[in-house]
């Protein structure tokens, strides 16, 4: 909180910096004020931001609607977790042949038919219980915090009259949902997700076995495929998962 009360004053300090003529007061303001909303974003802000990106992603992409396959077999597999350690759970697929997924900080569950292609149901249930960890160890909340302070300083740039940043400032939701789609998790985070999909796969009496070849089918994609990308050092993890799963009742 000491943090977040120096924050406003500091940001207008810095508009004397800036020429008069070309600063808008105002939208400065608006983005001191944004910036101070990033440190101390509650929980309610939190869902509110994951939704509006998720609708602006949702968007741009080819949803699937309730009547084709992949809806339909994704409905099947996560029929008995709508609801999962508290946090309400929505599921979407979206039509492509990339190979990711994702779970929002509002439980947005997004997942390509690439992966759905790639993946039997024992592993999509990893990957959904490993995507779901990262919503509730609250690793997508803090990207959505890291995503909304970048664009409080772009609207700060675009008070000064920089046109590129003004640009940006205006579609402010298709970049907060842009920077959420390519926020890369550090490796510790990724070690609690697979902790948290074994756990998962555990709790719902799912097969652990899936969290094993749902890894080794992974590392089968090149270096720089999109899922590798978010999520690195896919040998380690398999490791750290066989021991996992070796030590699971």
């Amino acid at each position: 909180m000491k943090l977040a009360r120096l924050i406003l004053p500091c940001c207008l300090l810095l508009l004397p910096a800036w020429p008069a003529q070309a600063v808008d007061l105002t939208s400065a303001i608006g983005a001191a004020l944004k910036l101070l909303t990033a440190s101390t974003l509650s929980d309610d802000n939190a869902r509110t931001l994951a939704l509006d990106s998720i609708h602006a992603t949702d968007a741009k992409n080819h949803v699937a609607p309730p009547s084709n396959p992949y809806s339909k077999r994704l409905a099947r597999v996560t029929r008995d977790f709508q609801n999962e350690d508290g946090l309400a759970l929505n599921f979407k697929v979206y039509l492509t042949k990339d190979v990711n997924a994702s779970c929002s900080a509002d439980g947005s569950v997004r997942v390509y038919s690439g992966l759905m292609d790639m993946m039997n149901d024992d592993e999509l249930r990893f990957v959904l219980g490993h995507e779901i960890g990262h919503a509730r160890l609250g690793h997508t909340r803090k990207q959505l915090q890291l995503a909304y302070a970048t664009s409080a300083l772009r609207d700060a740039a675009a008070a000064t009259g920089n046109q590129a940043a003004v640009q940006l400032s205006q579609s402010a939701v298709g970049d907060l949902a842009e920077t959420l789609l390519h926020a890369q998790f550090s490796q510790s985070e990724e070690t609690e997700a697979d902790e948290y999909g074994v756990h998962f796969l555990r709790l719902h009496g799912f097969k652990l076995q899936g969290a094993l070849s749902a890894m080794s089918k992974i590392q089968t994609l090149s270096d720089d495929h999109s899922w590798l990308a978010d999520h690195p050092a896919s040998s380690d993890r398999l490791a750290h998962l066989q021991q996992l799963v070796g030590a699971a009742p």
